[in-house]
């Protein structure tokens, strides 16, 4: 048997009514949406970025801050990078500079290249079926 949730609703999240026995789902105030989004897909787009060749985490950001929201802040990312390492989806080496102090630079690792193709495919598959219901309702 389905239950409704027992959290209170507030006035930014308006339950979607539903017919019969169904769980009550909450819309996500629009203005966190872009958040949830970049959630979800930051970690892959920065998989992608060290597709072709490695990056220091300040190109990253750079990169990133001029894709039109995916980037809110420069904590976001190496807390990210660390953790990628840490997973096996990134190496690392640190390289000399010309005119400072070294810097990591990151590159995919095999596992890296597996998520970047395996996320790819699904984002494809859900990209098209978000639009579609987007487009004219229809889930196909």
């Amino acid at each position: 048997m389905w239950r409704s949730s027992s959290r209170s609703v507030t006035s930014a999240q308006q339950p979607l009514p539903c017919k019969g026995p169904c769980a009550t789902l909450f819309c996500v105030p629009i203005e966190g949406l872009a958040t949830q989004l970049r959630r979800g897909v930051i970690e892959y787009c920065v998989l992608a970025m060290l597709k072709d060749r490695p990056h220091y985490g300040g190109e990253l950001v750079q990169v990133l801050r001029g894709s039109d929201g995916l980037l809110v802040s420069e904590g976001t990312i190496y807390p990210l990078l660390s953790r990628m390492r840490a997973d096996g989806l990134v190496e690392t080496e640190w390289r000399e500079t010309s005119g400072g102090s070294p810097r990591r630079y990151y590159r995919l690792s095999r596992a890296g290249q597996r998520a970047v193709s395996d996320f790819r495919s699904e984002w494809r598959r859900f990209r098209a079926t978000v639009d579609g219901i987007l487009g004219d309702g229809a889930v196909r």
